[in-house]
């Protein structure tokens, strides 16, 4: 797993719009800290309440000079349908392939929901280098991050 001090793995996916954008991870880098917010899935309750918990830090991202990305195995489509529901400021990211949840060790299944492939519920904060400068990964499905120290991490990214 991805942890403090590692070089982030570059990511190639697709923006969670209609418009299926591609995304790479690398065209990000230098700008700013970078957040990725891996989250099982769009609609579900918690997932819900933590990119709202994202987007109520939104502002306090945005004046670190942070991009934010949440990521999930969810299309496509219904990342569009998400984010529109949620008005959320960030992109959100397709992984369909499951190529970023294996590439920062976040890939899990959940057989009793018939659940496989999906992301655990993860934040990882990456500096102007590439540098992993933070990283949270719940041990359950309903954890949630602590988002003042996620806010704390980028400030000093």
């Amino acid at each position: 797993m991805v942890s403090n001090g590692d070089t982030a793995p570059d990511i190639s996916a697709t923006i969670g719009t209609s418009d299926h954008e591609p995304f790479e991870l690398s065209e990000h880098l230098g700008d700013g800290p970078v957040v990725l917010v891996f989250f099982p899935a769009a609609f579900a309750p918690v997932c819900s309440n933590e990119m709202v918990a994202i987007e109520e830090q939104f502002d306090r991202f945005e004046a670190a000079g942070a991009t934010v990305f949440g990521i999930s195995a969810d299309a496509a489509y219904s990342l569009d349908a998400f984010s529109d529901e949620h008005d959320l400021s960030f992109d959100l990211v397709s992984d369909m392939r499951g190529d970023a949840l294996r590439a920062y060790g976040v890939e899990t299944d959940v057989p009793e929901m018939g659940r496989y492939g999906i992301a655990k519920r993860a934040v990882f904060v990456i500096d102007e280098e590439g540098e992993v400068v933070y990283d949270w990964v719940g041990d359950e499905l309903a954890d949630e991050p602590d988002y003042e120290a996620v806010v704390a991490a980028v400030e000093d990214a």
